[in-house]
Order: C-alpha cells, then structure tokens, then sequence
C-alpha cells in the first residue's frame, strides 16, 4: 500500500514548488517506507511514497506509460489487473512492468474516464492527462481506500491523508465545528466534510475531473444497486452456496501478492471463515495475529480458529499504559478524533504483523453486509412492535411513556431503548437510540444549544435510508454501509499504514457486495440470530463454537480505565483548564457526566472516550502541539 500526493495550479501558467510537493510526500512516509517518487512538469505535481507489494522491483511512482501522455500516483490493488492485462496487449497497448498500476494506466488511455467500471479492488490515485490537461481523482466503491481534497485561491491539493495537505498550506487549518453535534452522536463525520474546514474526503465510488477554466466537482460512478431479492424464493441452502461460491472467489483474488500475507484473527466469525478459506488456497501455513488486554481476552476463541486453520499464531497484549501513551500519535495518524477505542489496539497488532508479514486479510464489512450488529435486530423488532402498539388507544400509550423513568434501574435501562419510551420512525429507534449523545443529552451538553437546530445530526443518515429501499434489515444495513462502514475502513487503513501494513478486505469485493446487499433481510436476520446466511455458508470452516458464540464487540476496557487507575485522563484532558477555555461545552455536564461514571451510576466510559478524544485532537492539530511530546497519563 502506498501514499499519494498532489498539487494542481488553476492557472497553468505558475509552477509547482517541489518543496512544498516534498513535504506532502514525505509526511506520508509511515504509508510507504520501501520507496519515493516525484514528478512535476509544470503547474502539475505527483508525489508517491511506495510500500512494494507488486512486481517490487519494477512498480516505482509516479508512473507514466509507453506513450508518456498519461501520468499516475496510486495507492491501492486491483485485484484483476491479470485478466486485463492480456486484453489490452492484444489491443495493441504496450507493457514496462508487471505492476497493476500500469494496467490502470492502459485502461484508462483504452476506456477514458469510465475506466474506473472495470477495476476490482481497492484504489484512491490521481491521473494527469497530459494531451488534455486533464486532472482526474478517483476512489473504490466501498471507500477501502481514502482520498481527501481542497480548493484554494490557486491550486488542488490531494493526498491520502489529510495532514499530507496541511503539509502544503501555509498555517493551520480552522477545526470546521459545524461538524460537531454529528460527531457526538455518532462519534465521527459521514460525507464528504472532515474536521477541517474546506478539506473534504471524496466520496465512495467516486471521482473528480478537472481542466483548467473549470471548477472541481465531485460525481459518482458506483453506487449500492437498487435494492433486489436475489433468488427470494430460493431456499436458505441454496443463497449460502452463493454466498460461499462469491467469498471463495473474493478471498482468491485478495491473496494476490509478491510479499508474505497474513490474517488479522479476533476469534469471531468473520475473521476465522477469513482465516479457514484461506489456509485452504495456501501451500505454507498461514499466519495469524491476535491482540487483546489483560483486562478483557477473546484470545482463546482466536487461538481456536488458529488451530483449526492450521495457522502459526501471533499474539501481543497491550497495557493501559501503552494505550494512552500511543492515543496522540495515534490521533495525529488518524487526522481526526479516534471513533473507536479498537483503533488503538490495532495498531499494536499491525505492528506486531510488520515483524512477519506486508499483508493482512481481515473481515471489515462484514456484519454491515450480513446484518451482524445487535441494534438491527433491536431496531427491526422496535418496528414490528412499534407498529402493533401505535394501535392501542393514544392515554394508555402516553401513561406507559411517563412511567418508564420510574422503572427499577436495571428494567427502566432497556425499557428506555424500546418502542415503549421511543418515537415511531427511524430517527428516534435507530439514529437517536444508539447515539453516544443522543439529542437530549446533547442539549444539556453543548454550551450552544442552537448548534442542534442549525446542523442535524442525523442528517447523512436519514438521506441514506431513504434512499435505501428495500426491507427492514436491508435499510439499515445499505445505511451502514455508506456511513459507518466508510468510518471503520478509514481506521483500517489509517492503523495499519502507521505500522506500514497493508489491510485488504475481501468481504467487501463489490461483486459480493452487489450480491449480499440484494438478498431478503430474513436470510441475514432469522429471528434472533444475526448472520445466518453467512454462518451456513461458512460452517465447514469456522469452528462450531465460534459459529454458535454470542457476537461481542472487541472488548477494550476503557470506560473501567477512566473510571479507577486512569481517572486523571478525564480530569486533565476533558474536565481541564484548556479544554473547558475551549468553549464547547456546558462545565457543569461534563462534570456531571465525569461524576456519575466515577461512582458508577452510569456507564459514560464511550462518551468520555470521545470528549478526550476530540480535546486531544484539538491540542495537536489546532494548538499545534508535538503529539510525541503530549502525554495523557503521567
């Protein structure tokens, strides 16, 4: 996996500083380590950082073809580079290296901008066609691979990373806060808006070409297909061979490689049906790597798929003193808040896989396609009963509303998530019911108040379900998919490339995808059993017990660090001086919420996670302070 970067002039007649192209380039360093590239001609700049998977000795960028008219910097793998390849020879095209970056080449001198159709796999690059002058940006489908852009008075700025961009302008870019009552209640930003204002990432599926006189406009050229019933009649046995046959064949295509690949095992479904399928298309045994804490272990169900996989394992613990001591740099990696408490662990398991391995398989995608998470099955019976209850008569339903706060604690917590206290329609049973800081308690917490009614906080979400069509399960997953998925994957790829490994994701090949997202949700979700389809399709080689064991989130137990041993992070970093000069919030809520989780009256440790977070954000990208200098523990 690579890192690109870019600068376009809108004036053809200035010149690229290559300083400023260098220190784009080489802020991306941690994204490839095994090589450096630069072109400029001009008012157009490509800089590359190389982590060599492909044809090592022959894939360095910025790359032209044969002709040179065509200029490129990638970053990514297009798994049927192999296939295409001999197509376009016998059109006549000619080939210098091996690597599939000349393939993207070719294809698109043969096909123009509707080149992008024809690749599988995973990519964000930036074409120059010299003959036209034409600047063209182009991301994967599922969003594997990121890309983010600006506009200035004078130029395009793109690269892999968003620091690679603040690398080339001039002072600090201002936290774009607009953005803030999304991210506490969904704990990142969905769409093209960053936290940084004017820097956008480009969307999923899509790309932006340009020419001097015109103004950049990003447009799509893939997007989920409408929903369909694949087969509905079909038995259950039946779609799981489909299934099985479209994952043999994604996994098949992910092993591609000239350098070692591993699995990245959790010990769940996903990644030991990784792990099983391809143990089975490998003559060596595979290698796993697992990470966990002292405090919370899935390590025996990994060891357990490890074992039936035939796999050498790897395992590395983490302390609570190496998670906080690793949360700025890694924040700094990240370029925005850290959603997940996960993201840090993984790192650590990317570096662990760096000893051994340049690729990883993992299962990402997986529980968005095949309706893995708990809140779709709470959310679909939240409406079937919803529906029956709006029936019954409008005092009994109101008198039920006002006694749930009186509940006993343990009754009145799950009472409160249900159709009982809610409002009908997905806002209020998804969006709002599993929010980290739903709309109410975002009112007491913000010192502006008004910010809610001026940006709605579910917006992005909402636009995406309506649009979904489709059953109950098949909104909610469609939903997931062009939202909180693309978020995961930006950890994915954002973790992994700070140790220099490349994550590949084989549960989101677009022809998989395509397939599962037009199956009936009662083949996703039977009952209560999520995944159902997927567990048939996998059960020959996924252990029993893991196929039967109860899904878990991977376990970080952060909420118990910042309530005992670890109480001053929130004390220094959420409750501090510095972050309450900032403004934001309401003290006397953030100090309520601080109070309730130390004495164990409720649970806040996601929410204090998330304040610490964006606090911590702040101090390195609009303070400016040195994230290996700023410690959050003593």
């Amino acid at each position: 996996m690579c890192g690109i970067a870019g600068i376009v002039k809108l004036d053809p007649r200035e010149r690229v500083d290559a300083a400023r192209l260098e220190r784009m380039r080489d802020v991306l360093r941690h994204r490839g380590p095994d090589g450096q590239g630069l072109w400029m001609e001009g008012g157009v700049g490509l800089a590359h950082r190389r982590l060599a998977i492909v044809d090592v000795a022959g894939g360095q960028q910025p790359m032209t073809e044969a002709s040179g008219e065509v200029w490129i910097t990638y970053n990514g793998e297009v798994y049927n580079h192999p296939t295409l390849r001999p197509v376009l020879e016998a059109r006549g095209y000619r080939f210098r290296t091996r690597s599939d970056t000349e393939t993207v080449l070719q294809l698109y001198r043969a096909s123009g901008e509707r080149f992008a159709e024809r690749l599988d796999g995973m990519f964000a690059l930036a074409l120059w066609d010299r003959r036209r002058r034409r600047l063209g940006l182009v991301r994967d489908r599922l969003g594997i691979k990121p890309l983010y852009w600006t506009v200035t008075r004078d130029e395009i700025l793109f690269a892999s990373e968003i620091k690679a961009i603040l690398a080339a302008l001039p002072g600090r870019v201002p936290f774009n806060d607009a953005v803030l009552p999304e991210f506490l209640a969904a704990g990142f930003v969905a769409g093209e808006e960053t936290f940084f204002t004017g820097i956008r990432a480009l969307p999923p599926g899509g790309m932006l070409w340009w020419s001097p006189g015109e103004h950049p406009i990003p447009s799509r050229y893939w997007r989920l297909p409408a929903a369909a019933t694949n087969g509905a009649s079909a038995p259950p046995a039946e779609h799981a061979r489909d299934v099985r046959a479209a994952l043999d064949a994604a996994v098949a295509s992910h092993l591609m490689s000239d350098v070692p690949l591993g699995v990245f095992l959790s010990g769940g479904i996903d990644s030991s049906a990784l792990a099983g399928l391809m143990a089975r298309l490998t003559v060596e045994p595979i290698r796993t790597f697992s990470v966990a804490f002292a405090e919370a272990s899935e390590l025996p169900w990994a060891r357990l798929a490890a074992r039936a996989a035939g796999a050498v394992h790897h395992e590395v613990v983490v302390s609570p003193a190496d998670f906080f001591g690793a949360l700025p740099r890694l924040i700094w990696h990240e370029d925005e808040p850290l959603a997940f408490p996960s993201s840090v662990p993984l790192y650590f398991v990317s570096r662990l896989a760096r000893d051994h391995v340049k690729v990883v398989l993992t299962g990402e995608g997986a529980d968005e396609l095949f309706g893995g998470y708990h809140r779709y099955r709470v959310t679909v019976w939240n409406e079937r009963l919803a529906a029956r209850w709006g029936r019954l008569p409008g005092a009994l339903r109101a008198a039920v509303r006002t006694a749930v706060p009186r509940l006993p604690r343990r009754a009145r917590r799950y009472a409160t998530r249900t159709f009982l206290a809610r409002a009908e329609g997905v806002r209020d049973l998804y969006f709002d019911n599993f929010a980290v800081f739903p709309e109410a308690l975002q009112q007491r917490l913000l010192a502006e108040p008004a910010r809610l009614a001026a940006r709605d906080p579910y917006a992005t979400g909402l636009a995406r379900h309506a649009e979904a069509g489709g059953d109950a399960v098949g909104r909610l997953t469609r939903t997931d998919i062009e939202t909180y998925l693309v978020e995961l994957l930006m950890k994915q790829d954002q973790m992994s490339m700070a140790a220099s490994v490349e994550s590949r994701v084989p549960f989101l090949d677009h022809r998989l995808v395509e397939h599962v997202v037009g199956l009936p949700g009662r083949l996703k979700l039977r009952g209560w059993r999520t995944k159902a389809v997927l567990r048939e399709a996998v059960a020959d080689v996924v252990p029993p017990a893991i196929l039967r064991r109860r899904k878990m989130g991977f376990p970080v137990p952060v909420g118990r660090w910042l309530r005992d041993a670890h109480r001053s992070v929130v004390d220094e970093v959420v409750l501090g001086p510095r972050a309450l000069a900032r403004g934001f919030f309401n003290p006397a809520a953030l100090q309520g919420l601080a109070a309730e989780h130390a004495s164990g009256a409720a649970d806040h440790g996601t929410r204090l996670w998330l304040l610490a977070n964006l606090e911590l954000w702040q101090r390195v990208f609009v303070d400016g302070e040195d994230p290996a200098a700023l410690k959050v523990v003593a």
